[in-house]
């Protein structure tokens, strides 16, 4: 068992740094889309020093934590008898499939890192935004799932959260709108 607890803290380790190079990656894809509107010299400025923030973050802190959360976690699942056992659950199979969500947006996170260190803008500052929401659900449903191990109730932490992300889109939405009055005066 306590061998079993190592592997388990190294596990959380990796996704909270995972979880945090996700959160992170996203806000400097915004800041990066912000600076290609930029006139020069500022745009090529601040677009020389985002490319290297977010290369650093990405393939220093992001890649390496979800490829070391992942190997914790088949190490845990397959090779020790709780994580067998988990795998029993139908809690566990409602968790994998989120944590497969989680590889998607991990996916599509490297599809505009590689678009905008190729200068290629192709969304908003404000789908950013909402994107960035997308790491949050997964996590919120994670952990309810992790803490309940019940296949249902995690619905209720995760209508929650959906009903959180409401709230956060209209207060970005109030926010926009007042900094549009500021720079319209």
């Amino acid at each position: 068992m306590e061998y079993y607890n190592y592997l388990k803290s190294l596990h959380l380790i990796f996704v909270i740094t995972w979880f945090a190079g996700l959160f992170y990656i996203v806000r400097l894809f915004v800041y990066q889309i912000e600076a290609a509107d930029k006139p020069s010299p500022e745009k090529e400025i601040l677009q020389k020093q985002y490319k290297i923030m977010t290369y650093r973050l990405w393939y220093i802190i992001t890649w390496p934590s979800a490829v070391l959360a992942s190997i914790f976690a088949y190490w845990m699942l397959f090779f020790t008898d709780l994580g067998q056992a988990w795998l029993q659950m139908p809690w566990m199979h409602v968790k994998l499939g989120f944590v497969f969500a989680l590889y998607l947006y991990h996916g599509k996170c490297q599809q505009i890192f590689n678009q905008l260190q190729n200068d290629q803008v192709k969304y908003s500052t404000n789908f950013m935004r909402l994107w960035n929401e997308g790491a949050t659900i997964i996590l919120f449903a994670v952990v309810f799932l992790v803490i309940l191990k019940s296949a249902v109730n995690w619905i209720y932490g995760v209508a929650g959260i959906f009903a959180f992300s409401i709230l956060i889109m209209l207060g970005f939405k109030f926010y926009k709108k007042i900094r549009e009055k500021k720079s319209n005066h």
